[in-house]
């Protein structure tokens, strides 16, 4: 009997065209461009466009190039997976206002909300269907617009300089080639941690509409993070979950061609590169230029990586990716 298995065929991403620079961001608040990339390595991030840019509208740009580089024409995707935390609406998610803008009403789309693992999760969903032959090819994406909330304040610093806006998206099509597949995904959370990195409001858990005010006076939607407790428990678990994806497969750290973790912090992907003692040529560092893009890092720097040449036929690729709740995942694939 013939098994089915998953591949990505087509990869695709979208940044909005203002570039903000670290020394920009001074306008703002007290910070240097040396005290930016000492502590993140992020040299510039960008900014959406009001009025032009959306969270869908990106996500969209990002879907065409992937559809287009993987010679698929939309009308033949049969589900839609979108991770995001920063929809355009409080609801319906964003993957509708996409399913619309690429004209495939009808199709299944599933809104996923796990932080910085979204694509990840995403991506294991997209695997699962294919898998069990519920579908032939699904449209896995992640978006952000984060730029509207950080609080750019002196105050808020320490969140503001890290965050950045954009897409990507992948193909991912059933195969029946037991070679160059999705080997397979792996994911973890921990509700425990749930308050050391996240944004309170708005949330449906208060007395009324009434309290809106206070919710804002109060800085209900800020951004809370424990930045020590997310790098400890971040490197930690950044090697956890690559170790388990190559135990089970049988491969060991060496046989990675290329380690695409999720872009949140330069030290912590440092970090884990020397963990696994890979060299610098086998990880994908982009943070630079977009900053943390949450649920679009990865493929972003999957589909950057792809066009660069350093993904080919044959190579084993490994993502990995910590995030918020916490969650933790890692997705081994061979191209």
């Amino acid at each position: 009997m013939t098994m089915t298995y998953s591949k990505i065929t087509g990869l695709g991403y979208y940044v909005p065209d203002t570039v903000v620079t670290n020394d920009d961001l001074t306008q703002y608040m007290e910070t240097s461009d040396a005290w930016i990339q000492e502590r993140t390595g992020i040299k510039e991030r960008r900014y959406f466009t009001y009025g032009k840019d959306t969270n869908a509208s990106m996500a969209t740009a990002a879907s065409r190039m992937a559809l287009e580089r993987a010679g698929v024409d939309a009308k033949a995707v049969d589900l839609i997976v979108y991770a995001t935390i920063t929809p355009d609406y409080f609801f319906p998610g964003s993957g509708f206002l996409m399913q619309r803008e690429l004209g495939l009403n009808g199709i299944g789309v599933i809104d996923i909300r796990d932080q910085c693992s979204g694509f990840v999760y995403a991506l294991s969903i997209a695997d699962q269907f294919i898998r069990t032959g519920m579908y032939k090819t699904i449209l896995v994406v992640g978006s952000e617009i984060q730029s509207t909330w950080i609080d750019k304040s002196t105050k808020g610093r320490g969140v503001a300089v890290i965050f950045g806006d954009g897409a990507g998206a992948a193909v991912v099509q059933a195969t029946d080639d037991p070679e160059h597949r999705i080997l397979s995904t792996h994911l973890h959370a921990d509700g425990r941690y749930a308050e050391d990195l996240y944004v309170k409001e708005p949330g449906s858990s208060r007395p009324d509409r009434s309290a809106t005010k206070e919710m804002v006076d109060e800085g209900g939607f800020d951004v809370v993070m424990n930045g020590n407790a997310v790098f400890k428990h971040a490197v930690v678990r950044f090697t956890e979950v690559i170790q388990e994806a190559l135990q089970a497969n049988g491969y060991t750290k060496e046989d990675i061609s290329l380690l695409v973790p999720h872009q949140a912090n330069i030290r912590i992907s440092e970090y884990v590169r020397q963990q696994l003692n890979l060299p610098d040529n086998k990880i994908v560092n982009n943070i630079q230029r977009y900053g943390n893009t949450t649920a679009a890092s990865i493929p972003i720097a999957l589909s950057e990586a792809w066009e660069q040449g350093r993904v080919r036929p044959g190579d084993l690729v490994c993502l990995a990716a910590f995030g918020s709740g916490f969650t933790w995942a890692s997705a081994l694939i061979k191209w």
